[in-house]
């Protein structure tokens, strides 16, 4: 194989003589790919800004093909990356890998991604084609992808339940045609870490041409194995790890970017390895990924969870005093955790917000600060205490609602035990502002209902979700709300210290994705990797 070694460390953390794991991060292709976890173009670009930013070393930005949106958004994240390579996905279809070259031409490094069922199940089920008649669709597809581009990616869908025999010779075909880097995806994360490590060795053994491709690993967690799958890959000789950020992804989720990052760094003693990846950014990387997506990061989630530095017992609490290391493997500040401070109020002035903006890692232009102060200057009317965790979902939200065709205006709403429960809403409506007035089940059902009235539609309400920003009964609610129409399903969120006044930005918000998708022009049916 390729090895793949650092020269240069973006963020200091990579010694010239290290063997470095390059981090390929799919949260907006796989990761979006998740039900509900749609993004706007807007969300992906931010995104793929703090991922750039971050150290990630390829960012893949979309599926080219799927959609006008899906392509517009690969090509402005190709013309705006500073760092990263910037992938497109395209299945083994000359029309798929024309698309994806479009898409990528414009970044300083760009890479089409090209992937072929090589499963008997996938072959006979699926792709209706023999294993002679998959091998040259890998000869013809990969040249073609390398006549458009030097980077090239090659994966075998479903490669970890394909007979190793064949699985080498297609990845000899891959290599031959020009593939730079191959996958060997899990991608029904069938697969538990010995026999993932035995495969990856197999293929580098077996394969005569191995040492001309970087190896690379791609791990589903539906029996939970996705993280140490991935790692088993790498110390097998794997030199990239495809992850996201939060574990985001299809069904049960991909290896998680920050789980996989921090345990590289942790147990250097036993994974000799780096990555390029500044980790005190993995807090911030997920809470952005939590609010576009409206995916809530599980309080026990390893690395970046809520609980991942707290410590109840009395027990585990003496050791702390003493020395965090009894009972604390990691430094919380390693992975941008820090005590919630008091840090602004009503009386902070402009460049003292701009100031707070820079050290949270936002750096807006004139328009939008002036949008955020003001909303900082609304919310510390209302809140006594304003924290970072607060001024971090304002400016969460702010970047959530920009552009969105439906917003809300004023909303009004009478609840109590006698009832009846009632909502006036007003709403902007491309530009028009429409009032309703509605009753409902309690103040949240009149809330949606008079939305509803506004701008019909049918789609059914999955999920209504509130949590606090911070502590105290003054804190900002949190509120995720999830839909669906016609098997499209999105989510939207919604931060304000009025729960009704979230909860209905958070509608509002979702209603937004809906229409966006509602407007794409091809079917997002297609499987990937």
């Amino acid at each position: 194989m390729i090895a793949a070694r650092a020269s240069t460390a973006r963020h200091g953390n990579i010694a010239p003589d290290q063997d470095q794991v390059l981090i390929f991060d799919t949260t907006l292709r796989d990761g979006e790919q998740s039900p509900g976890a749609s993004m706007t173009h807007e969300e992906k670009l931010m995104v793929a800004k703090q991922l750039d930013e971050m150290g990630v070393d390829i960012i893949e930005a979309g599926f080219p093909i799927a959609s006008n949106g899906d392509f517009e958004a690969v090509a402005e994240i190709a013309r705006r990356s500073e760092h990263a390579v910037i992938a497109g996905l395209a299945r083994a279809i000359p029309g798929d890998i024309e698309r994806a070259g479009e898409a990528v031409k414009h970044a300083r490094r760009g890479r089409i991604h090209t992937f072929v069922s090589t499963s008997p199940i996938h072959l006979a089920n699926q792709m209706k084609k023999t294993q002679e008649e998959v091998l040259e669709i890998i000869t013809k597809t990969v040249t073609q992808a390398r006549n458009l581009v030097d980077d090239v990616e090659w994966s075998g869908m479903d490669a970890t339940r394909t007979p190793i025999d064949y699985l080498c010779r297609a990845v000899e075909a891959a290599i031959a045609a020009g593939a730079t880097t191959i996958n060997i995806p899990d991608t029904v994360g069938y697969m538990v870490a010995d026999e993932y490590y035995d495969m990856f060795a197999a293929l580098m053994n077996r394969v005569p041409n191995a040492d001309k491709a970087i190896f690379s690993t791609h791990c589903h967690d539906d029996l939970g194995c996705a993280v140490a799958n991935s790692i088993a890959g790498v110390r097998a000789g794997a030199r990239q790890v495809e992850c996201t950020i939060n574990g985001l992804g299809e069904r049960a989720g991909n290896a998680a970017l920050e789980e996989i990052v921090m345990a590289i760094r942790t147990r250097s003693d036993i994974l000799p390895y780096c990555t390029g990846v500044e980790t005190t950014a993995l807090l911030r990387a997920s809470k952005m990924v939590s609010t576009v997506s409206g995916f809530t990061v599980q309080f026990n989630k390893a690395i970046v969870g809520a609980n991942a530095f707290s410590h109840e017992s009395g027990i585990h609490q003496d050791g702390m005093l003493k020395n965090a290391e009894t009972y604390e493997i990691m430094r919380p500040e390693d992975v941008g955790v820090k005590a919630t401070s008091l840090v602004m109020g009503k009386h902070s002035g402009r460049h003292a917000f701009r100031e707070k903006l820079i050290e949270l890692g936002f750096e807006l232009g004139d328009n939008a600060f002036q949008d955020a102060f003001k909303r900082f200057k609304d919310l510390a009317d209302k809140k006594k205490h304003v924290y970072d965790e607060d001024i971090e979902a304002l400016v969460s939200d702010e970047a959530t609602i920009a552009g969105e065709s439906i917003k809300v205006v004023a909303l009004t709403v009478i609840a109590g035990t006698s009832g009846p429960q009632k909502a006036t809403m007003t709403l902007d409506v491309a530009g028009q502002h429409i009032t309703k007035e509605a009753t409902g089940d309690g103040p949240v059902d009149a809330t949606f209902n008079a939305i509803r009235m506004i701008v019909p539609h049918e789609a059914k309400l999955l999920l209504y979700q509130v949590s606090a920003v911070t502590e105290g009964t003054d804190a900002q609610a949190e509120v995720s709300v999830r839909l669906e129409d016609d098997e499209i399903m999105v989510t939207g969120r919604g931060a304000e210290t009025d729960t009704m006044v979230a909860s209905a930005k958070a509608y509002v918000s979702a209603m937004n994705k809906l229409l966006a998708r509602r407007g794409r022009t091809h079917a997002q049916t297609m499987q990937a990797v």
